[in-house]
């Protein structure tokens, strides 16, 4: 039998065809646009996403067709919080509005005013990326629009309803909505009613390595396959790159720097801590939750500074260590606002501490810093929440420099692990799912990490000086918040 794994990210879709024992057979990307209409709004086409998620298959049919049509199982993967809009004809209503889009800031205010108990419901602060404050924004400045909402669907539920014809979601994903009971598993029907809506309005539930519905026949046909294929119920992008690298149970960490910061750590039992910004999800398995501190600009941080810069990520990469990391400017990398610890919409970028000496070296080293000491509030958080870890896994594309690696392992206190594969890991993970869901093994016999080829020690020497500049660090949000507060009115 063969599984496929598909990953509907913020700028591609990755798809991965794995045999029985989740060996990688074949693999392609298909890269996606982000439209920014308006400050402080993104948004993308549904559209784009399927066509992109069936030129990915169809790409991996051509590259393995012997394999594909052994193909039993699809599992999804996707960018959490999306709003993807559905009237009662299933049509599309408008754009979706994505994890990154923090136009629903003062709503956020008003859920939680709506629900005095939100927090103790859902685990979490109601935070402008999430899905429920973008329908009541919906409600205020486009209420032709929400009027006609009959399914609010995730991004990876749309594509698994183009695949099956059905609306299911999970507990991973479900999580990032604030319509969730995370504690119990299912939806909250005072969370809903709030945001105008009801369980019609929503998909059915599963675990995510559970069966969700069978693929379409039409499409079956269409792509060669003559055994029943099921589409699982999936996960969160975090949730099936923890499932990819092999990170289920209490303990289990990993770090990924993609283009937000994500510190993903596994539990045996429902752990909040919404006071520090700390998400307390559901993990995609059944009996287990997971915490996440949350940053907006890891790697979209040095991405920006490539492009104002006029060179590239990988550039700036290779001339980061020549820095003088004692003396650069210290940067507070909140691009986009902030999640964790902060929870600010307003907060600003900034280079603190500039003089006419400093270099594109010294900016790179800057930045890369700024993210590693913004994981590191992060994992103050879940300190907060009463997690201790001992190692994580490192994935994410920043996880390919080993400066970033010794930066964080440092600023974090504890080793990082590099495994081999770790660039398709929620892709991987999904893939996983599914298997798990066709075949009916144990989750430790397919949940396991894949062989570490790189590990990443806190740096004694750099320790002392890393600690002085955290200091200032944190120091600085604090100065400064109120003027980021001002700045946004």
């Amino acid at each position: 039998m063969s599984y496929i794994g598909i990953d509907l990210g913020t700028s591609e879709v990755k798809a991965v065809l794995t045999d029985d024992s989740s060996n990688v057979v074949a693999s392609a990307g298909i890269a996606l646009r982000v439209d920014r209409p308006h400050p402080h709004w993104s948004e993308q086409s549904p559209q784009d996403w399927w066509q992109a998620t069936l030129d990915a298959v169809d790409a991996i049919r051509a590259a393995q067709p012997r394999a594909f049509a052994r193909l039993r199982g699809i599992g999804l993967s996707g960018q959490m919080h999306g709003a993807t809009l559905l009237d009662r004809g299933a049509n599309v209503l408008r754009p979706a509005i994505l994890w990154n889009d923090t136009r629903a800031y003062a709503e956020c205010v008003e859920l939680e005013t709506l629900v005095p108990d939100s927090r103790a419901i859902t685990g979490n602060l109601a935070m402008p990326g999430f899905t429920a404050p973008k329908l009541l924004w919906l409600s205020k400045y486009e209420p032709a629009v929400f009027a006609s909402v009959q399914k609010v669907l995730l991004p990876k539920d749309y594509i698994a309803w183009r695949l099956t014809g059905e609306f299911v979601s999970e507990m991973s994903d479900a999580s990032g909505t604030l319509w969730l009971d995370v504690g119990r598993r299912d939806w909250s029907d005072r969370m809903l009613e709030a945001t105008g809506l009801t369980r019609e309005n929503m998909p059915r539930l599963v675990e995510g390595s559970e069966p969700g519905a069978p693929l379409r026949d039409d499409l079956r046909r269409e792509w060669g396959l003559h055994e029943r294929v099921v589409v699982c119920g999936g996960a969160g992008d975090n949730a099936a790159s923890a499932i990819g690298i092999g990170v289920a149970k209490t303990g289990d960490a990993f770090l990924s720097l993609g283009t937000s910061g994500v510190l993903f750590a596994a539990t045996g039992r429902y752990a909040p801590n919404p006071a520090q910004a700390v998400h307390a999800f559901c993990h995609c398995v059944p009996g287990q939750w997971h915490q996440m501190s949350v940053i907006l600009s890891a790697a979209a941080s040095l991405q920006w500074l490539s492009r104002v810069l006029k060179t590239t990520v990988a550039e700036l990469v290779e001339i980061a260590p020549a820095g003088e990391a004692a003396t650069a400017p210290i940067f507070l990398p909140y691009l986009n606002g902030e999640r964790t610890p902060h929870n600010a919409a307003d907060a600003k970028g900034v280079f603190f501490g500039m003089t006419a000496s400093h270099d594109a070296a010294d900016l790179a080293y800057s930045v890369m810093e700024g993210v590693a000491f913004a994981m590191a509030d992060g994992y103050a958080a879940l300190q907060g929440a009463g997690t201790q870890l001992e190692r994580a896994s490192f994935i994410g594309g920043g996880s390919r420099s080993a400066l970033w690696g010794r930066l964080c392992a440092t600023a974090l206190g504890f080793p990082l692990d590099l495994h081999e594969g770790s660039e398709v890991g929620a892709a991987l993970g999904a893939g996983r799912l599914a298997r798990l869901a066709c075949s009916g093994e144990a989750l430790d016999a397919v949940c396991v990490a894949p062989p570490v080829v790189e590990r990443y020690e806190p740096s004694v020497p750099m320790r002392a000086m890393l600690d002085e500049r955290l200091a200032r660090y944190r120091r600085l949000y604090h100065a400064l918040k109120d003027e980021f507060r001002a700045s946004a009115i």
